[in-house]
């Protein structure tokens, strides 16, 4: 008993103390979130960082995957240490080392359970499209220039809003328990001389956002009807859905979380 007790007290002392970091970046000059063999990744960027600043082999885990050229504006990744850290010091540090295409908005400690990934209650990703050619919007923004028909499009997107099956929106070969999405909030704006296409839901599917803008598009278009889209979503494949948007007008926007997950 008394080696049972001493092993107890030892794991105690190493328990780790998990941290939350909040996350920006520009996804341009990266391929993705997660980390792939000769690749850059955003992922990998922080982990570097993160093991350079405490000294130790360091790993962080997102709240989902972005693909390549997909940007954040808030991005949630835990990180577990041995040691109790000054969040301030540890955001200023961090934004010291990293590219300057990756920012950190904050830094917050958790609970010692708490999940980026699943814990999350809800996500929320904007799709940005200007209407005419504007360099400083260049790889932030999907140039498209022909005219839509804007009540159509918000007449779909109340019939995603009422669905739960998206596996026509997914990409193929994805490894996932179900394809049920539960949409909280979507819409599709005109400010200025842009379209900004924004959703919210509990979860998505790998591919989900960009294969709705492909799709809305093609129905703003005249391409496709509210009845061919209630065919699409019902047949569960990819292939008959529209194409995928570019990724450069892609941004996940927003992650949330229980509020007493966090100790600080």
């Amino acid at each position: 008993m008394a080696i049972l007790d001493h092993i107890d007290k030892q794991v105690l002392t190493f328990a780790a103390l998990r941290y939350f970091l909040d996350i920006a970046y520009r996804g341009t000059s990266f391929h993705g979130w997660q980390i792939q063999p000769n690749a850059i990744t955003v992922q990998e960027e922080i982990n570097r960082a993160l093991t350079t600043l405490l000294q130790t082999e360091t790993e962080c885990l997102g709240s989902g995957r972005t693909d390549t050229g997909v940007h954040a504006s808030q991005q949630i990744a835990h990180f577990d240490t041995d040691s109790e850290l000054d969040n301030d010091q540890l955001q200023y540090k961090l934004n010291a080392l990293l590219p300057y295409e990756i920012s950190i908005n904050a830094v917050r400690r958790v609970k010692d359970e708490a999940h980026a990934r699943f814990d999350a209650t809800s996500r929320s990703y904007e799709y940005h499209i200007h209407k005419q050619k504007n360099p400083f919007k260049a790889g932030l923004s999907y140039l498209f220039t022909r005219e839509l028909d804007i009540e159509k499009i918000n007449e779909a997107t109340q019939v995603l809003l009422n669905w739960q099956n998206f596996q026509a929106f997914s990409k193929v070969h994805t490894d996932v328990k179900t394809f049920d999405c539960t949409i909280h909030q979507i819409r599709w704006q005109e400010p200025n001389d842009s379209h900004v296409f924004s959703v919210s839901a509990n979860r998505f599917l790998r591919g989900m956002v960009r294969a709705m803008v492909g799709t809305l598009l093609e129905i703003g278009q005249n391409k496709m009807s509210i009845s061919d889209l209630e065919m699409v979503l019902k047949s569960g494949v990819r292939s008959n859905a529209g194409r995928s948007a570019p990724p450069e007008g892609l941004f996940l926007t927003a992650v949330e979380y229980p509020k007493d997950i966090y100790l600080d």
